[in-house]
């Protein structure tokens, strides 16, 4: 029985002189070199503590900062899904989070890696917008499209130079604005063609599930469509507008912004309107989806949240001590949102959708200055 056996066991390491080779095993779907594949979302904090300059990677799972960077004085934090950008004394400096999701339309793929910190980038203030490809970084200077491929690799590396004041990846291509007009360009920055409808004083880039948006002047840019775009304009309230950029959760397509007559407005993609929110002048707000409460903090420290439809209140609670120099956010994933407190040397957990409920507070020993989420 023991030859047998090892008979048995050589004859499955190696195919017979007559026999046919195996075929190698196909690359299961969904597969990415070197990343794990998760089951649900890997959503992670990145916080930075303005005096040391400490990065942290924080997971609401474990409960647990693990460092992550330092950075020279970190001002502000913006994320593409996976990749942060701090903006910093000197220049911006890019992290791995190391999670992410891919959503292939009618299902989604979540994944995990080891995070890094990848240097480096010059320029400051960028408000990224990205896509599996790219992720377009609009600053004061103008937009610079990276590689994501090559960030995936450590490296940074622009895609195309660009003469655009602001521009976001949409339908495997570049929206591009410069002076007003809106140029559809390839992915190294060839121009294709030009829409119709102009985007006087562009700002706010979002890239939404029916759509992607510029603030203009004179309203919203909707633009739409596969292959062939349309654009069309969605006019503010009379004599309002909107300053900053857009908060929402990532892909959704309710957005809000600071309204310039103070409080907030809140655009519905889907209904091309605009809905004002009576609400104290804000510190932090955030649109959480469709069908889906705006969530503002006003400098009494009070979390509010309101009917995008309506506009009407729906629940409060008194969250926080802000303090002067405080900079507070609002972070939104699929089930809850984040608030870091600064003051309290803490970050709250909020269940948006059972009246502002405080789920957890998670009590830091630094404080979390900047914060944004990642894992989207």
């Amino acid at each position: 029985m023991a030859a047998l056996s090892g008979c048995a066991l050589l004859a499955g390491c190696s195919a017979g002189a007559d026999e046919p080779a195996a075929e190698p095993s196909p690359t299961p779907h969904g597969y990415v070199e070197g990343a794990e594949e998760a089951a649900e979302a890997q959503w992670r904090l990145v916080i930075a503590e303005a005096s040391t300059g400490d990065v942290y990677l924080f997971d609401p799972v474990t409960e647990e900062p693990a460092a992550l960077a330092r950075v020279d004085a970190p001002q502000q934090a913006a994320s593409d899904g996976r990749f942060v950008y701090l903006t910093g004394a000197t220049g911006t400096h890019v992290v791995d989070s190391g999670v992410w999701t891919v959503d292939h339309g009618d299902h989604v793929h979540y994944y995990k890696t080891d995070p890094s910190d990848l240097g480096e980038l010059d320029g400051t203030g960028f408000a990224p917008v990205g896509d599996p490809a790219v992720t377009v970084m609009n600053g004061a200077d103008g937009a610079m499209p990276l590689d994501r491929a090559a960030l995936e690799a450590g490296e940074i590396e622009p895609t195309a130079d660009l003469t655009a004041e602001v521009a976001l990846p949409y339908d495997k291509r570049l929206l591009a604005v410069a002076d007003g007009a809106v140029q559809v360009l390839g992915r190294d920055g060839t121009a294709e063609t030009e829409l119709a409808e102009p985007c006087a004083g562009a700002r706010s880039p979002a890239v939404t599930s029916r759509g992607a948006v510029f603030a203009c002047d004179d309203g919203a840019l909707l633009i739409t469509g596969e292959g062939e775009l349309t654009a069309e304009k969605i006019p503010y309230p009379e004599g309002d507008g909107v300053e900053g950029g857009f908060h929402h959760r990532p892909g959704t397509p309710v957005l809000a912004a600071r309204a310039a007559s103070g409080g907030v407005l809140v655009l519905d993609v889907k209904a091309r309107q605009w809905t004002a929110l009576d609400t104290p002048e804000p510190v932090a707000l955030a649109a959480t989806g469709e069908d889906a409460p705006v969530l503002v903090l006003a400098q009494d420290g009070v979390l509010r949240s309101y009917d995008p439809a309506t506009g009407g209140e729906l629940a409060q609670t008194e969250l926080m001590q802000i303090s002067e120099g405080d900079t507070p956010t609002i972070q939104v994933d699929t089930a809850r949102a984040y608030v870091n407190d600064p003051t309290g040397t803490a970050v709250h957990e909020i269940d948006y959708r059972d009246d502002l409920r405080l789920a957890r507070t998670f009590d830091l020993d630094f404080r979390p200055d900047t914060m944004v989420e990642t894992g989207w």
